[in-house]
């Protein structure tokens, strides 16, 4: 059995500069828009007696912190794999995504709270003004241009952080559309609807932060990709020339990128040069064939030992302990010219290339064969002994 494990790179690689400057380009745009949105919605809301407002103008300078944790976590999950950090430094961006998601959902428990403190003294509410109004549709517009270029640019860098920052965004836009409602609803004498949109936004904002945190905590605890995304790599991997069966595979997820470990089934009569090859065609086409795919690490295996179950065969014996009973089952017979052992189910075959000189004829090799055979009757170590003359 051996192990083979290999780095590749696709066109943007998690290490490459161009990934952190369009990471880092696009997340400055976007502390750019929620600084002039916070400001904005937070002065429009005191002056025109808007709650929701308000709130949508806390829940833009959430935007905001989280901004910089995407900055602070692009900064150092750009830094390449190193002694201490064998796989790189992509968990930072996880880490911080699980950060993000618990901002939210503290932001949004902040703002039910305070919205169902002011409904109990609804009476005593201001009426609110127009300006809120059209502050909420110049947010709205705002958030969701600022939504779908954060989109593309994550999908582009395949990058969770990113992708969960611009659909922050997007709930920021439909928070808009909600307190743009509540504030038309008011202003038409509705008092509390300004309240019940600060209500809502809360709870938009608390269910995306839940939904955040799950899936970084996912990520965290090695979580493997979905049951057809496994299936879909495992028939990659069976449909390379030389693998026989597939009787292991597992997935986990690094930011984003893919790392696959898989355990392949091949003749167990081929060279380990040749094994060597298969595995590196599998481990080559899982590698260009899914896109998220950054690492495989292939085990190659001549049987299928998960079908031991529990009764896994104990540790084979080293080449030198088989060569030394080899050599009490060969007793009489000159010195092999070459021994090729195979560990199979607990025992072991072995192919003797014999002198030429030893076994000359059909009849001989035939006769040396059954002579093995008897010897080996209940051998500790061997199954079978194969006799061969060597022509050269």
């Amino acid at each position: 059995m051996s192990q083979h494990k290999h780095n590749h790179s696709h066109q943007m690689s998690f290490d490459d500069p161009r990934r952190y400057a369009l990471s880092k380009r696009c997340t400055w745009t976007s502390v750019f828009v929620n600084i002039a949105l916070t400001i904005a919605q937070v002065v429009a809301g005191i002056f025109s007696h808007s709650q929701s407002l308000i709130a949508d103008g806390v829940h833009s300078l959430s935007d905001l912190i989280s901004d910089f944790l995407v900055l602070i976590a692009g900064y150092h999950s750009k830094t390449p794999a190193d002694d201490d950090h064998p796989y790189g430094h992509g968990r930072i961006e996880t880490a911080a995504s699980l950060v993000l998601g618990a901002i939210l959902v503290l932001t949004g428990v902040g703002i039910i709270y305070g919205a169902a403190i002011k409904l109990e003294n609804i009476g005593d509410l201001p009426p609110v003004s127009s300006l809120a109004l059209w502050t909420a549709g110049l947010a709205l517009i705002a958030k969701e241009g600022l939504f779908r270029y954060m989109l593309n640019v994550g999908e582009q860098l395949r990058s969770p952080l990113l992708i969960a920052n611009a659909w922050h965004a997007r709930s920021d836009a439909a928070s808009s559309l909600v307190v743009a409602v509540g504030i038309a609803a008011n202003m038409m004498g509705f008092i509390y609807a300004d309240s019940i949109a600060a209500i809502l936004v809360g709870f938009m904002i608390v269910r995306m932060g839940l939904v955040f945190v799950w899936e970084a905590f996912q990520e965290l605890i090695d979580a493997g990709l979905s049951f057809e995304e496994v299936a879909s790599i495992r028939q990659t991997l069976m449909d390379t020339q030389g693998v026989q069966n597939v009787h292991e595979l597992r997935t986990r997820k690094m930011a984003h990128r893919v790392l696959v470990d898989a355990h392949i089934l091949v003749d167990s009569k081929i060279s380990v040069s040749e094994g060597h090859s298969i595995a590196e065609r599998a481990r080559k086409r899982v590698i260009d064939t899914h896109e998220s795919v950054n690492d495989v690490l292939v085990h190659v295996d001549t049987e299928d030992d998960a079908g031991f179950g529990e009764d896994v065969p104990m540790a084979s014996p080293s080449r030198e302990a088989l060569l030394a009973s080899l050599e009490t089952v060969l007793e009489g017979m000159p010195a092999p010219d070459q021994v090729t052992f195979h560990y199979l189910a607990g025992k072991v075959e072995a192919d003797v290339l014999m002198p030429y000189d030893a076994l000359k004829t059909k009849a001989a090799i035939t006769n040396a064969n059954q002579l093995i055979a008897d010897r080996l009757t209940n051998h500790v170590f061997f199954s079978e002994v194969r006799l061969a003359a060597n022509l050269s």
